[in-house]
């Protein structure tokens, strides 16, 4: 029996009972008349004015409708639900009320099938049990000491030109580079810009208007993109579990499930083709506003740098997980920066029964949609909300707000796996770019940003590198 353990086991979790299988169609439109809102032009709603304004458009519909309206995105009508304790509800959700599988289907379910985020309640559970291995102290240390001769390496070729940059290029092709060693094994070789090159054209895909993969077309590309990644991971799996690699990639073809069971194939295609696109482009996103906000706010450029001298670490020393921990006031600034720029501004989720929210009743099947980017700019929560201020993350400001007031990795059971992986990334990149780098925006220049789907500057964002003496 025992050859056969890992195939069994993989039918099993295919078919683990989820309530996901069973959920109720959308409701009808006139099912959602009674709740207040707009759902704009015929066919395409207010898709448009989703993706021109995403911030402006739901502090509109707020102002007019309130916390609960109505809308139409994306063909279908939907409910959004705003602030602290809509994000409650809805991402602690112990009582399974919401589905994140049917939530984000739509958007991510052609490309990125089956990832982490994509699964619901007990399979997820599971899933995400055998996935954070790959997230635990030892491999953590291993993921650190690439990352860090890596950074250092970016930065030092920055410092060796300085001058203009734009920095959201230059952010996406480091943390490109960074995640193709972490997550894949620096001995990935000549393949990884093919591999890179899919992943990019998949990300760019999730989000198209066009959702047919006609030829020409992104989705397309995003398609040729995906059965280039499967047939890559798909060949490299055996290979991998032969070898002891530290890699992501090669801790998961070494997990198991509780039964001890290796994942089967498929999973591992699956998690890593969603962990590599969620890592990639949130990190991306948030790491530019970080440095983009330390350009605009010298002062706290100038704190931090303070902070890393401190460290009394010299320019070609390694990075210590101890080191890290001595970085505060960086990892405050880093929350205050997504607090601003949220790397997910909105996450749907779909009703599997009815229920009641604000007086108002809610039929199964709804998508229902909260806000992270709205919550982290109400006033009443966060006084001043454009003003960049990271002592708003002290640990008796955070103990004073609503646990839900700041969501940028999520919440309750699909918390971002990454996290710790986020927080350890950008205080890496802190400690380097600091220690070498001044960063300054032109005088009189506000980058604009794309705050849909991950935000990014529409035009690259354009700073100023000049080497710290």
């Amino acid at each position: 029996m025992g050859s056969y353990q890992p195939e069994l086991s993989a039918m099993s979790m295919q078919s683990l009972a989820s309530p996901a299988a069973s959920f109720a169609a959308p409701p009808k439109r006139a099912a959602l008349a009674h709740i207040p809102g707009d759902e704009g032009w015929p066919v395409i709603g207010r898709t448009l004015a989703v993706l021109a304004d995403p911030k402006g458009e739901v502090e509109r519909m707020a102002a007019k409708y309130g916390h609960v309206y109505r809308s139409r995105v994306l063909g279908e009508t939907s409910i959004s639900v705003l602030g602290p304790e809509a994000n409650e509800l809805v991402l602690f959700d112990q009582t399974k009320l919401f589905s994140s599988t049917h939530g984000w289907e739509i958007v991510l379910g052609r490309l990125f099938p089956r990832g982490l985020m994509l699964l619901d309640f007990d399979e997820h559970r599971l899933h995400r049990r055998a996935l954070s291995v790959a997230f635990k102290s030892g491999p953590m240390k291993s993921y650190l000491t690439e990352l860090d001769a890596g950074i250092s390496k970016r930065v030092a070729q920055w410092r060796a030109q300085p001058g203009p940059i734009l920095l959201y290029p230059a952010m996406k092709q480091l943390t490109l580079d960074l995640a193709a060693t972490s997550f894949l094994g620096a001995g990935i070789g000549p393949e990884v810009d093919e591999i890179t090159r899919a992943f990019v054209d998949m990300v760019a895909a999730a989000v198209t208007p066009i959702r047919t993969p006609w030829p020409g077309t992104q989705m397309a590309r995003g398609v040729k993109g995906r059965e280039r990644i499967v047939r890559y991971f798909s060949q490299q799996i055996p290979l991998r579990r032969e070898k002891d690699g530290e890699d992501l990639f090669s801790q998961l073809c070494r997990a198991t499930h509780d039964d001890g069971a290796l994942l089967s194939t498929q999973d591992i295609v699956d998690h890593m083709s969603f962990l590599m696109m969620a890592a990639h482009d949130t990190l991306t996103s948030s790491l530019t506003s970080f440095i983009g906000a330390l350009a605009a706010n010298p002062q706290w450029q100038t704190k931090l740098r303070d902070e890393v001298n401190a460290l009394d670490l010299r320019a070609d020393e390694a990075t210590t997980f101890d080191k890290l921990e001595a970085m505060p006031l960086s990892e405050m600034a880093f929350k205050e920066a997504m607090r601003m720029k949220p790397p997910v501004p909105s996450i749907p989720r779909r009703a599997t029964r009815d229920f009641t929210f604000k007086g108002y009743a809610i039929p199964a099947g709804t998508m229902t949609s909260v806000n992270p980017l709205f919550t982290h700019h109400m006033p009443d929560v966060w006084p001043d909300p454009e003003t960049f201020d990271p002592l708003r993350f002290t640990d008796a400001a955070q103990r004073a707000r609503h646990r839900f007031a700041w969501v940028p990795f999520g919440g309750g059971a699909h918390m971002c796996l990454g996290l710790h992986f986020a927080y350890m990334q950008a205080k890496c990149f802190a400690r380097h770019f600091l220690q070498n780098l001044s960063v300054s925006l032109e005088p009189g220049y506000t980058p604009q940003w794309q705050m849909w789907p991950i935000p990014k500057p529409k035009d690259g964002l354009r700073v100023t590198l000049k080497p710290v003496m």
